[in-house]
């Protein structure tokens, strides 16, 4: 299992948009992919369910991955969050 903790630096939180572009990123992979927020945690391949975590910004989120591509999807996850500048 691979697991990632960030900080949410963008100002409006983990919005729509880039909520969207990261669970289009997660879905191609076989393994589970979960983010978790305040103890609760959602499959994150589902837009709905990261949404519900309602994250705001300066808010610290873990993100694991848990299967066969593991490495790869980590990886992936964490640049686009990058990219979109919801984590620093």
């Amino acid at each position: 299992m691979k697991e990632l903790s960030v900080t949410v630096v963008d100002p409006v939180g983990l919005h729509a948009r880039p909520a969207s572009v990261a669970v289009n990123s997660a879905s191609p992979f076989k393994c589970d992919i979960k983010v978790t927020y305040k103890e609760r945690s959602v499959n994150m391949k589902s837009l709905m369910g990261v949404l519900s975590l309602g994250i705001p910004t300066q808010s610290e989120i873990t993100i694991t991955c848990d299967g066969v591509d593991e490495d790869e999807a980590i990886e992936k996850i964490e640049e686009v969050l990058r990219t979109q500048k919801v984590i620093a």
